[in-house]
């Protein structure tokens, strides 16, 4: 998943993963590490890496749902308003094919006999 010229802020962030769990915390408000994972197809170690920096940093935030633990973007960050402007900025140089992959958040199964 990328844009036309590579991708956006992956040289402001130091990592592409960071770039993309990003993404994925923006769009999608929360999510888990599997998860993220299986989206990118990216390793889970790398992914979780990415997600413990994120929270050392206090940018993002985890809670425990279960056995699942949930990861968003903390809405006490200083930055909030300007890091949601950054990525919401980079996600307009995304295709429309992967705005649409990113903003579908489709978790649970649908009903029986529902139509497509």
């Amino acid at each position: 998943m990328t844009y036309k010229g590579g991708y956006m802020i992956e040289a402001l962030l130091g990592s592409i993963n960071r770039e993309r769990v990003l993404l994925f915390l923006y769009t999608r408000k929360e999510g888990y590490a599997r998860e993220i994972s299986r989206f990118f197809k990216i390793n889970l170690n790398q992914i979780q890496k990415q997600l413990e920096r994120l929270e050392n940093g206090a940018i993002a935030y985890s809670r425990v749902v279960g056995k699942t633990r949930l990861y968003g973007l903390n809405p006490r960050y200083p930055f909030r308003a300007e890091l949601n402007a950054l990525l919401g900025k980079a996600l307009t140089f995304y295709s429309a094919e992967d705005r649409k992959k990113l903003t579908m958040d489709r978790r649970r199964p649908r009903r029986k006999g529902k139509p497509l």
